[in-house]
């Protein structure tokens, strides 16, 4: 018997024995009878005051199931590293973990899939967006839930930028405006650091995907250096080479450096994640006041919008010895209502939390949820309409920190097409060698 079929059996071996005329009725679907009562859990996190929200909630699942709760939270910047040497290690110290979607599928073999036990507890992936629910997926089957997931979004200055952009010629236009006008403010902040993390391929995935192209061809050679490819890179590449509407230290950004100029109000505009909206009028953080900022959804490229999303997913360790424990955790984490009340409660356990970060389609379009942030899910619910995702193959960290490094030395004068074509052999010789190129 495999290890998900295991545990299948063991649940619902648990819940037959709660004893007739005792459904699953427990709030959020757990099991009746506290079957894993005294069981401990060590949960592997991101900081982000999304999960403090989370973890500062967790008694009220200690109280519904006996099991307790311990949470280790990690900075982004270490949290890959973390990742892979649980893996390395398999040893179970976490039962469950918490990691970037394209870093999934090379730890894939250790995350346990989950689809059994949605169906047997009547859970759907759709109740998500489907560029969350794909982000938590690999090969067809389910790994996890995205917890914490982010649509782009374009933030810009209200009292520099009267009616913002809608789409990047726009973009170039303010921007040269606001170069005569505010000569002290960079128009845009982008990044195009080769920072490891490859965050300068976020916002050239809009422009690739708008012009029609895509990051690999059906028998997974490089299709970025298609003609249609080229050019949107150009066009991406030249907002900093050619139009000089971007801030003059870009080439050495990396996305935090970007939101910490617009946070010091040394850049106008920024496309990035959603969730940076509080920080960006939080007076701890930043120079500007919420008057100030203001966001739409991202710039189109040839009439076409298409954008990328992210999503940082739970999943069940497979060297985990609760799994059966940590299901039971992850619906209670997962839940609408806790996924609601994260993002419009202020403070939790005393400790203030500001978060609009939901996940669950009913999160995005509740008028609470937006009322309570600026409307701020309703506009990333019309950015998820089309929006992508990264390649989910575990080859992906080699090739995609190829692109990552063609994106920087672009940004720095290199020659587009040449980098990219290079970059795109490369890419193939790895594919090749990795036998997804036949």
């Amino acid at each position: 018997m495999n290890r998900r079929s295991l545990l299948t059996t063991v649940a619902v071996a648990a819940f037959a024995a709660a004893g007739p005329g005792h459904a699953m009725d427990l709030e959020h679907g757990l099991l009746p009878g506290k079957p894993y009562e005294g069981t401990t859990l060590n949960v592997l996190s991101v900081v982000t005051p999304q999960f403090d929200g989370l973890m500062l909630r967790d008694q009220e699942f200690t109280d519904l199931t006996g099991i307790e709760l311990e949470w280790t939270f990690i900075p982004f910047g270490s949290l890959q590293e973390k990742i892979n040497a649980e893996g390395v290690a398999a040893n179970g110290t976490f039962d469950v973990v918490n990691y970037l979607d394209s870093w999934g599928p090379p730890n894939a073999h250790w995350l346990l899939r989950i689809d059994d036990l949605m169906e047997r507890d009547g859970i759907s992936m759709g109740r998500y967006p489907e560029a969350f629910a794909k982000s938590a997926s690999f090969e067809g089957e389910i790994l996890g839930f995205p917890l914490r997931a982010h649509p782009q979004l374009l933030f810009y200055r209200k009292d520099l930028i009267p009616e913002p952009p809608r789409t990047w010629a726009e973009v170039i236009e303010v921007g040269r405006k606001l170069k005569q006008t505010n000569p002290d403010v960079a128009p845009l902040a982008l990044y195009y650091n080769n920072d490891g993390n490859r965050q300068n391929l976020f916002v050239w995935l809009n422009f690739l995907w708008a012009a029609g192209a895509d990051v690999f061809n059906d028998d997974w050679t490089a299709a970025w250096a298609d003609e249609a490819a080229l050019k949107a890179t150009e066009d991406y590449i030249a907002l900093h080479t050619s139009h000089r509407v971007t801030n003059p230290n870009s080439v050495a950004f990396n996305e935090q450096d970007a939101r910490q100029s617009f946070m010091q109000g040394k850049s106008a505009m920024i496309p990035v994640w959603w969730w940076a909206y509080s920080g960006f009028h939080n007076p701890d953080s930043s120079t500007l006041t919420k008057d100030q900022v203001g966001f739409v959804g991202m710039p189109s490229y040839n009439g076409v919008t298409k954008t990328y999303a992210i999503s940082m997913p739970f999943s069940i360790s497979e060297y985990s010895a609760n799994k059966e424990a940590s299901w039971e955790f992850l619906k209670w984490l997962s839940n609408p209502d806790m996924d609601k009340a994260n993002a419009i409660e202020r403070e939790v356990g005393g400790k203030r939390i500001v978060n609009n970060v939901v996940t669950h389609i009913s999160s995005l379009t509740d008028p609470e949820v937006n009322a309570a942030n600026d409307g701020i899910q309703s506009a990333a619910w019309e950015s998820l309409r089309e929006s992508g995702i990264m390649p989910q193959i575990p080859e992906w960290p080699e090739v995609g920190d190829i692109l990552s490094a063609a994106i920087a030395e672009a940004a720095a004068g290199g020659d587009v097409r040449e980098l990219m074509t290079a970059a795109a052999e490369r890419s193939d010789r790895v594919l090749r060698r990795a036998g997804r190129i036949r």
